[in-house]
């Protein structure tokens, strides 16, 4: 469309601009036409009168001879006005009518020719109109034309810009006979997804690696600081900084995982009827055990609410989400809400910040000064999305803020 309205702007300009020329011309035209016509008609009528005095010419309905001779009255036809023109061409409108009128002298007489130009006028106001109507209707054709050759020439754009939104697969944006232009366009795009997706499998391993390389240190810490924690031959204090190493090493290896799966497609392996009461209370009792102020959970959730749905995956979501419920509700409590295919888990705490609707989902956002490494809402959005869920967060009308999982399909019953 902007290829067409500029192209066709361009055109009015020149198609107005010819008109407004063809206009100026023809009226150009006209009047010299009118003026060699007024000044032969009074060479004529002055030749004439030299030889017939008495004879004035001519008197028809567009053109009228007046003849003035000194000392002798006006004719009572003449308008008074045109006795004091000087010598030359003029206009004059009398009325809704307007005259060309020459004015010579010759003998010691004065000639002052009128002619009609209402009938001029009114061929140029016709002609007028033809041509700016013809301009228009081209301006209109060329409009369409336009568009039409555009959309030709860009189909080939809009077909791969297409297969850039809903992805290429394994077939590369390259195909045969393409035209020159396009052509430079899926040579970068190829050559644009092949960087990225080595970026990815770079990161990826990195991450994967970098899991699996903490877990047996990891493990060789925990194990270490469990034998401090429970060898009650040592102090108290140092107990409970064994009990501390502990806690700091679940978190560490959460961690771990959390980058792990992250780092992996989530995609779901066994898909099973999965009671999603049973696994929010499962959920939440994991999260309790690791608390050291317990909270209330008011769980809606209907005891015969069924999904199918890979239960790892599901109970990573609903530990994640009732943790950042947990961490950010201010021990108020957490509502757990099960509307058709909508899961909403919901705390009393002072809600989102402006702004934090979406960015809660990337990875290391944190809010305030709250506990966490800012993995957990990023981990659901992965799983959500490889599972074929959609998940979005905002403030309830009441307070508190709200994490919402659409399942896309209505939980059985």
């Amino acid at each position: 469309m902007r290829i067409a309205v500029s192209i066709s702007a361009a055109l009015l300009l020149l198609i107005l601009g010819q008109a407004i020329a063809l206009l100026m011309t023809y009226e150009e035209m006209e009047q010299d036409f009118i003026d060699e016509i007024l000044a032969g008609q009074l060479a004529y009528s002055i030749e004439i009168s030299r030889n017939s005095p008495g004879l004035v010419l001519p008197n028809t309905p567009t053109m009228k001879l007046y003849r003035l001779v000194s000392g002798e009255p006006l004719p009572a036809a003449l308008p008074p006005a045109l006795a004091d023109f000087p010598v030359g061409n003029h206009e004059f409108r009398e009325g809704d009518r307007e005259y060309q009128v020459a004015v010579r002298e010759a003998d010691g007489s004065r000639f002052i020719l009128l002619y009609d130009w209402s009938e001029t006028e009114a061929r140029e106001a016709a002609f007028s109109t033809v041509v700016i109507v013809s301009a228009l209707s081209l301006c209109v054709l060329a409009v369409i034309l336009m568009y039409a050759i555009a959309g030709r020439l860009t189909l080939g754009l809009e077909s791969l810009a297409s297969r850039v939104v809903e992805g290429r697969g394994d077939t590369p944006f390259v195909q045969p006979d393409m035209e020159s232009e396009l052509l430079a366009v899926a040579l970068a795009l190829d050559a644009a997804e092949m960087r990225q997706t080595e970026l990815l499998a770079r990161e990826r391993d990195f991450s994967a690696n970098l899991s699996h390389e903490l877990r047996t240190p990891l493990a060789g810490i925990r194990s270490d600081a469990e034998m401090l924690a429970t060898n009650e031959a040592l102090p108290d204090g140092v107990r409970r900084r064994a009990a501390r190493i502990i806690t700091a090493t679940d978190s560490t290896t959460q961690l771990a995982e959390t980058l792990l799966l992250l780092a992996r497609e989530a995609r779901p392996q066994l898909l099973e009827a999965v009671s999603v009461a049973d696994a929010t209370r499962r959920a939440w009792g994991a999260i309790q055990s690791q608390s050291t102020k317990p909270v209330k959970l008011e769980l809606q959730i209907p005891e015969s609410a069924v999904l199918q749905a890979d239960s790892a995956l599901l109970q990573i979501v609903l530990r994640n989400l009732l943790a950042n419920a947990l961490r950010h509700g201010e021990g108020l409590g957490v509502s757990c809400v099960l509307e058709g295919s909508r899961l909403c888990v919901q705390d009393r705490g002072p809600g989102l910040p402006e702004g934090d609707s979406d960015r809660i989902f990337q990875r290391f956002h944190r809010r305030g000064q709250k506990p966490g490494h800012g993995l957990g809402l990023a981990l659901v959005k992965h799983i959500c999305t490889a599972c074929g869920w959609s998940v979005l967060a905002f403030n309830r009308p009441g307070g508190g803020a709200s994490v919402e999982v659409d399942f896309g399909v209505a939980v059985n019953l």
